[in-house]
């Protein structure tokens, strides 16, 4: 079954790229493209595509006020492309599928359109905490910092936690207890998945279901068998199982 797309870019180059990555995939089909706001709305209406790939910043009309014009007569499959990362949780608010930051290199591209296919045999808009934390992801894979901020969902509201107010994480089959000073939040992920986003220097795992904040750490009481058990300054005790033993030095060297 084929599904029809359309790109929307104000740059030539930036819907040739994508072009060129649609070319070997038989299950697209390219129906137009648009270079400004005024021209998509047009478009999409004209054509009623399956998916669209779409700039944020155009001049006229930019991406979201695209979409804002559209969604009361059709609904396609969002992807938005930007080289500008303040947007993205205004994007996953406006129904997007996916988030691209340019440059993105071919591996990326598939990997977003496999995303929009498999949402597209399904006919279901993703969890919107679960692609910002994919962006977060995609930053640091491109060699920048660790997180240093959570997206976090709280009685129908997002907003994020900085991983410098978070004392611990504690998880329990597939979602994570994220614990501050305050309160305590629920995330949807593998405590694995987790931790290689986590800087090592400050965050450590100490066991296989908790992550601790070693600047909450204030005392680690010997238990038995080479285990500890750890005092936080929130007032929780955590046990620093034997299996993480090794982990123990990233602590003490902190301390030194």
């Amino acid at each position: 079954m084929k599904h029809s797309c359309l790109i929307i870019d104000d740059e030539v180059l930036a819907r040739e790229v994508i072009r060129t990555f649609l070319k070997h995939d038989h299950s697209i089909e390219i129906v137009d493209e648009a270079a400004n706001g005024s021209e998509a709305v047009i478009k999409v209406l004209q054509h009623r595509p399956d998916i669209v790939f779409i700039d944020i910043q155009m001049p006229g009309m930019d991406g979201f006020e695209v979409i804002k014009e559209i969604w009361s007569h059709h609904q396609p499959f969002v992807v938005f492309t930007t080289a500008f990362d303040q947007y993205a949780i205004r994007a996953f608010e406006v129904n997007a599928i996916d988030y691209l930051l340019k440059p993105f290199d071919e591996i990326r591209f598939h990997q977003s359109l496999g995303r929009v296919k498999e949402r597209l045999s399904q006919k279901s808009q993703p969890r919107i905490e679960e692609l910002v934390n994919n962006l977060l992801r995609e930053k640091q894979s491109k060699g920048e910092s660790y997180l240093e901020r959570i997206l976090v969902k709280e009685t129908g509201k997002m907003y994020f936690v900085k991983t410098s107010d978070i004392s611990h994480f504690s998880a329990d089959g597939n979602y994570i207890s994220v614990y501050t000073a305050q309160k305590t939040y629920t995330i949807y992920e593998s405590l694995g998945s987790l931790e290689v986003r986590l800087d090592p220097s400050v965050m450590v795992r100490v066991g296989r279901s908790n992550i601790v904040n070693m600047n909450y750490i204030t005392e680690l009481e010997t238990y038995f068998n080479g285990e500890y058990i750890i005092h936080l300054s929130t007032g929780d005790k955590i046990k620093w199982t034997r299996g993480y033993r090794d982990n123990i030095k990233a602590f003490l060297t902190r301390m030194n």
